[in-house]
């Protein structure tokens, strides 16, 4: 049995009813509705058009837009080694992407304290180029930034777009410690002085309330029995970096709003927009996470932010 349905005014919420009369309120162009005749198997046949929403009109939103693949070389920062990136590199993987992780003098396997910023960046060139990778998405996070900026001089032609993740933006002619506040300087300088290898250690409660800050007290601990001194010398020196910044070159920033590494809000330090507004024209993307245990607690809202970072 075929019914005629038609719209009363009356009705709550536009109620179909079967009288014949005209809805004067509820008309097609009000809500959208497909074209007339037009055929849908989840709808009986000759169920009246103008009550049919225009679902297909929907499900080709560019929201809905599958992910093109891309290729990520991830770089990790201080007081970290390639590990770092195992949660959000699977991610990446599982969503179609090529990732690479690479290593770099001092930092892994490579105990030799004694490193320099150029030995660093050039061995993340040359891996860039044995591998032939071409099109790349390079990420660095956090001291990572300033390795991203000086192996973008060294492989400009490789690279798709730069991408930092909480991540130092030095100016020419800076060092990484020119970026720390006065206190966190005194202490590092301390530290360094302390070591008996030109390596600085982070005290644990500094490292849970500022690298760590959203994690339990348990993860904080677990990261931290991970970590190593880390090579001071690199972040006291300083780079050159007019090739960088003459550079024609994407680039993006990815913030986690809770990282407590540097002053939330100064206009003197910080990750943003103190450290990202060098980058001139670039993709601000903005997520919730502190420096480190966010990566382990959340790789797929990172994997996605970079993803969101990333493309064109």
């Amino acid at each position: 049995m075929q019914r005629n349905f038609q719209y009363d005014r009356t009705s709550p919420c536009g109620a179909p009813r079967q009288d014949g009369r005209m809805n004067g309120l509820a008309h097609p162009w009000h809500y959208g509705f497909a074209p007339p005749y037009s055929h849908d198997w989840r709808f009986p046949p000759n169920y009246p058009a103008y009550a049919k929403p225009a679902w297909p009109q929907l499900a080709a939103t560019p929201w809905l837009e599958k992910q093109l693949p891309l290729t990520f070389v991830l770089i990790h920062g201080a007081w970290a080694d390639a590990g770092f990136w195992d949660g959000i590199a699977a991610e990446l993987r599982a969503m179609g992407h090529t990732v690479h992780v690479p290593e770099y003098p001092g930092h892994g396997p490579d105990s030799n304290n004694a490193v320099t910023h150029a030995m660093m960046t050039e061995s993340l060139a040359d891996y860039i180029r044995r591998n032939d990778l071409r099109d790349i998405v390079l990420v660095g996070h956090s001291f990572g930034g300033t390795l991203i900026q000086k192996t973008a001089e060294l492989v400009p032609e490789r690279i798709k777009r730069l991408v930092f993740l909480n991540a130092f933006v030095l100016n020419d002619g800076q060092s990484v410690a020119d970026e720390f506040p006065p206190q966190a300087l005194q202490l590092f300088d301390l530290l360094r002085r302390s070591s008996q290898d030109d390596t600085i250690m982070l005290p644990f409660a500094l490292f849970r309330e500022t690298f760590v800050n959203l994690a339990s007290l348990g993860l904080a601990e677990r990261i931290y029995r991970g970590i190593s001194p880390e090579p001071a010398g690199p972040s006291y020196e300083k780079l050159d970096l007019k090739k960088f910044y003459a550079l024609d070159m994407p680039r993006s920033y990815v913030y986690l709003t809770e990282d407590n590494v540097l002053p939330l809000g100064s206009s003197e330090y910080g990750w943003h927009p103190h450290m990202s507004s060098r980058l001139g024209l670039f993709r601000f993307i903005q997520g919730g996470g502190d420096h480190m245990s966010t990566a382990m607690t959340e790789p797929r809202m990172v994997a996605q932010k970079l993803y969101s970072a990333g493309r064109d």
